[in-house]
């Protein structure tokens, strides 16, 4: 990933910035002492926010069958896969990068044929045979390894080729609640090109500020094939390719500004787990990362001592580990006295209404790493997506579809992925 879509990200994102801190402290105190709380994005981040595969492995689709697979999505993202033209020494079907265009410019999802965006690809490493049924695998290999180009309609050994529109019937529909299933069908039976494809894979990136975080997951025209591709395109073989695709995909996700509150004497303020959003600010944090009318209305709530909105230098919202570029983190340091609690809460930012927040009643004073005690928890005010591919995320530029449920922990696995475990996204500790 380039640096410059870290850049492009901090310069977009929509989550609010807070200028300043904002504090209540009261003036007749016990004795207190000094600590310092940080919070830091420790995220390792993903590019891919889906990737998988189709077709039973050894299993060909033939001639007049086909092959589905489900994923999900939000504007500006793209599906994108990979599967043989069987009949050929090294050639594969791949829809043009970044991927198939999935919502208008109206943010209305596309449904119906889509063949039009796949095309046929020569992956470079073997000499062209005449295509057919006689084709021999491996074939021969090139002299020297070539970039992949795309074929069309004739390849560097003057073999003849129909579209791939032709031979491929590419199909969307739409699920609801930003769902798709493309279903891939072999029309090539009849015609001069008949072949069987192999099983392939397939990926959805992540977007950010605008830009995908990877426009080229499984190919990029002018280059070598790699991670895996050739054991597609010369033998059908999705396995490696699959693998590589799995270690890209994964979590990404900022934190928004974060909310730090001292407290005494009263429950934990922010949040109360089985019970509704009390509607005093939280749902703006949970759904939009906006801290600042929560913290308004804690400043006025007898036992809390002191409250805090924590902006990142430079990027607002605290991004994960990406590349090698560490993660963001804040820091404030805090008056604590006997009896004193702290509690935090960030949105979840790639989500409709996720938040992370401490669970329970714990000590401020002692200098320990309390990130065992975070949480995620669902706000319940909005219809929950697949995390960074839903069309009603506000950071995705979506508008939240509203719900009304109980305040509850996020399980892990949930019914879109599978978590790093908290402490790895998210890290607390006092000095």
């Amino acid at each position: 990933m380039k640096n410059k879509t870290r850049f492009q990200w901090t310069a977009l994102v929509s989550i609010p910035l807070l200028l300043t801190a904002c504090s209540k402290d009261h003036t007749s105190m016990p004795a207190t002492s000094d600590n310092t709380v940080t919070i830091e994005n420790v995220l390792e981040s993903k590019p891919l926010v889906e990737s998988g595969t189709f077709q039973e492995p050894g299993v060909l689709i033939n001639p007049g069958s086909s092959s589905s697979f489900t994923f999900s999505a939000a504007k500006g993202q793209a599906v994108t896969f990979a599967t043989m033209y069987g009949w050929s020494n090294d050639l594969f079907f791949a829809p043009e990068n970044p991927g198939i265009k999935l919502y208008d410019e109206d943010g209305n999802p596309i449904e119906g044929d889509v063949s039009s965006q796949v095309k046929l690809w020569d992956n470079g490493t073997r000499i062209n045979q005449q295509p057919g049924a006689g084709v021999s695998h491996p074939g021969t290999a090139e002299t020297s390894v070539k970039n992949i180009m795309e074929v069309p309609g004739m390849d560097a050994q003057n073999n003849k080729y129909l579209p791939a529109s032709s031979l491929m019937q590419v199909t969307l529909k739409y699920n609801g609640n930003s769902t798709f299933t493309l279903t891939i069908k072999n029309i090539s039976g009849g015609t001069s090109n008949e072949t069987p494809f192999s099983p392939g894979v397939w990926a959805v990136s992540y977007i950010v500020g605008g830009d995908l975080l990877d426009p080229n997951p499984i190919y990029t025209v002018g280059k070598p094939s790699a991670n895996g591709l050739t054991d597609i395109a010369e033998m059908g073989n999705n396995k490696n390719l699959s693998d590589y695709l799995g270690e890209m995909t994964g979590i990404f996700t900022p934190l928004s500004p974060v909310l730090v509150v001292i407290y005494n004497g009263i429950e934990n303020p922010i949040y109360k787990v089985g019970q509704n959003d009390e509607g005093h600010g939280l749902t703006d944090l949970a759904q939009k990362g906006d801290a600042s009318g929560l913290a308004d209305y804690l400043k006025t709530v007898k036992g809390v001592k002191s409250v805090y909105v924590l902006p990142a230098a430079n990027s607002t919202v605290l991004l994960p580990v990406i590349d090698e570029q560490p993660g963001s983190s804040v820091s404030q340091q805090i008056s604590v006295s006997k009896g004193d609690k702290i509690a935090i809460a960030t949105m979840y930012g790639f989500s409709n209404d996720w938040f992370f927040a401490t669970k329970g009643e714990i000590d401020a004073t002692p200098k320990a790493d309390i990130s065992s005690q975070v949480g995620l928890f669902d706000d319940g005010t909005a219809v929950n997506q697949f995390p960074g591919a839903g069309l009603t995320q506000v950071n995705l530029a979506g508008t939240p579809q509203t719900e009304s449920n109980p305040i509850e922990e996020v399980p892990n696995p949930n019914a879109f992925t599978t978590l790093p475990d908290i402490a790895d996204i998210i890290k607390l500790t006092i000095q």
